[in-house]
C-alpha cells in the first residue's frame, strides 16, 4: 500500500483528511458517552454517582488499551516512513499479542479490585451495588475493546482513518440504540437496568472489532499480522513499551486525577463528586474532539519523521493546533453561555444545576490554552518523545492540578477544586512550549533532513 502521499500532500488538505475522520469519530464517541449517562441518570441519582465513581477503573483499562496502541501507531507509521515493510508487520504483530497479555492481566485485576475500590469512596449501599453490577460486567469483556482499539490505532498508522471512523461509529451507533432497550426493557427484552447498560456497551465494542477484522480480511490492513511473528520480533517490544507506557501513563493520569479528586469533594458532599462525574461525561465531547485531530496528525508526525523531513512535522504541528483552538474555543463558549442546560441534563435537581453551572464556568476558562499542551503530547509521541509527553501529562494531571486542588478547597472549599483546573492547564501549556522547542531543536542538530522535497 503506498503511504507517500502523507510526505507530499499539501499540509492543510493532508492534515483535514487524516483528522476529520478521526473527530467525527470521537464526535460520536462522545456524543453515546452522553447518551449512555443521560439513560443512565434516569434510573437514578445514584446509578450516575456509581459510575462516576466506576469511571476511573474503566478510563484506567482504556489507558492501557489506548496508551500502548500510540506506541504501536507510531512506531509502525515510522517503519512505514523508512520503508521497511517487515519492521513494520512485525511491529504490529507484536502489539496485536502484547494487547491480548494486556488484557488477560487487566481482567483478572479489575474484578477483583471493583468493590474494594468502590467502597472506598462510600458506605452508600446502592451506589456499590450499581457500581459493582456496571463493574463485573464491563471488565468481564475487557478483551472485545482492547483489541478492538488496537486496529483502531493500526488502520490509522496505515492512513486509512475512514475504516476506522465507520468501525467507531457502527459500534457507538450500536451502544446507542440498545441501551433504551436494554436499560429499560422494549419489546423482547427485558428491563435489566444498569446492568443493560454495560451490556449495551460490550455489544457495540465487538460491533467495532467485527469490523476491523471484516477490513483486515478484504486486506485493506496493508500489514500482515502473526502472533507467531510477533513473538519473532519481540526485540522491537522496547519500541513500542519506549513510546507506549509514558503513553499509558498519559491516559491513565486522569483516572488518577478523578479518583484524587473525588476523595477530596467527598469531604464536601456525593453533590460535588457527581458534578465532577458530569463534567468529565460533557468534556468527552471536547476533548475527545481535539483528540481526534491528534490521532490524525500523530502518524503523519511519525511518517514524515521517519522520512526525514522536519519541516513539513513543524507545519503539521503549527495546522493541527490551530483546529484544537477552534475547537476549544466552541467548547469555552458553551460552558460559558448554558452550564445550567448541560448540567440539567444529567439532573433534575436546581441545588445540583446551580453548583454545576457555576463549576463548570470556573473550569472553561482553561479550555483555549489546553489546546498547546494537547497537541504538543500528541506531536512529541509521534516524534517518539514519549518520556516528554508524560512530563506534559504529569503537570497537567498531576504535578500542578493535586495539589492546587488540595490547598485551594482549603481556602475556598469545593469551588477550590474548580479553579485548579485553569491553573494547571495554563502551567502545563507554558511547560510544554518549552519541551516541544528543545525537541524539536535537539532533531535539527542532530538529523540531517532533505530538502529537495515540496509541498505539492
Amino acid at each position: 500500500m503506498d503511504q507517500t502521499y502523507m510526505k507530499t500532500k499539501k499540509i492543510l488538505p493532508l492534515v483535514m483528511s487524516m483528522a476529520v475522520p478521526m473527530v467525527l469519530s470521537m464526535l460520536i464517541n462522545s456524543l453515546y458517552n452522553i447518551v449512555d449517562s443521560l439513560f443512565i441518570a434516569k434510573i437514578s441519582e445514584d446509578a450516575m454517582t456509581a459510575i462516576s465513581l466506576v469511571f476511573p477503573l474503566y478510563n484506567f483499562a482504556g489507558a492501557v488499551s489506548i496508551g500502548f496502541g500510540v506506541g504501536a501507531n507510531a512506531v509502525t507509521a515510522y517503519f512505514l516512513g523508512e520503508g521497511n515493510q517487515k519492521n513494520a508487520d512485525g511491529a504490529a504483530s507484536l502489539s496485536l499479542l502484547l494487547s491480548l497479555v494486556h488484557s488477560a492481566i487487566l481482567t483478572v485485576g479489575l474484578l477483583i479490585a471493583v468493590v474494594p475500590f468502590l467502597k472506598s469512596f462510600t458506605d452508600s449501599r446502592p451506589i456499590i451495588d450499581y457500581g459493582s453490577q456496571y463493574g463485573f460486567i464491563v471488565f468481564g469483556g475487557l478483551l472485545i475493546g482492547q483489541i478492538s482499539l488496537i486496529y483502531e490505532k493500526l488502520f490509522q498508522a496505515i492512513g486509512r482513518v475512514r475504516i476506522s471512523m465507520f468501525s467507531m461509529i457502527a459500534g457507538c451507533v450500536t451502544n446507542i440504540v440498545l441501551d433504551p432497550v436494554m436499560i429499560f426493557g422494549i419489546g423482547p427484552c427485558p428491563a435489566m437496568g444498569i446492568r443493560g447498560a454495560a451490556i449495551a456497551t460490550l455489544i457495540g465494542q465487538a460491533v467495532s472489532l467485527i469490523w476491523y477484522l471484516a477490513a483486515q480480511r478484504k486486506g485493506l490492513l496493508g500489514l500482515q499480522l502473526s502472533l507467531r511473528e510477533g513473538w519473532h520480533c519481540r526485540k522491537l517490544a522496547g519500541r513500542l513499551y519506549g513510546i507506549g507506557i509514558p503513553a499509558i501513563l498519559n491516559q491513565a493520569l486522569p483516572s488518577i486525577l478523578i479518583t484524587a479528586l473525588n476523595a477530596i469533594l467527598a469531604a464536601f458532599s456525593q453533590t460535588d463528586v457527581l458534578i465532577l462525574g458530569v463534567y468529565y461525561k460533557l468534556q468527552t465531547f471536547i476533548y475527545l474532539t481535539a483528540n481526534g485531530i491528534v490521532q490524525g496528525i500523530r502518524p503523519l508526525v511519525a511518517y514524515n519523521y521517519g522520512a526525514g523531513i522536519l519541516r513539513r512535522v513543524r507545519e503539521i504541528f503549527k495546522t493541527a493546533l490551530g483546529l484544537a483552538f477552534m475547537v476549544m474555543a466552541v467548547g469555552m463558549m458553551l460552558c460559558l453561555l448554558i452550564p445550567g442546560e448541560l448540567i440539567g441534563m444529567f439532573t433534575e435537581n436546581t441545588e445540583t444545576i446551580r453548583a454545576g453551572a457555576a463549576a463548570l464556568r470556573i473550569i472553561s476558562s482553561g479550555f483555549i490554552i489546553s489546546a498547546v499542551s494537547v497537541v504538543v503530547c500528541g506531536t512529541l509521541e509521534g516524534l517518539g518523545f514519549g518520556v516528554m509527553s508524560f512530563v506534559v501529562s504529569l503537570m497537567r494531571y498531576a504535578g500542578v492540578i493535586l495539589p492546587a486542588a488540595w490547598i485551594m478547597s482549603r481556602l475556598f472549599g469545593a469551588a477550590g477544586v474548580w479553579h485548579a483546573f485553569w491553573i494547571a492547564e495554563f502551567t502545563a501549556a507554558a511547560v510544554s512550549v518549552i519541551l516541544y522547542h528543545f525537541v524539536m531543536r535537539s532533531i535539527g542538530r542532530s538529523v540531517t533532513f532533505p530538502e529537495n522535497i515540496d509541498d505539492k
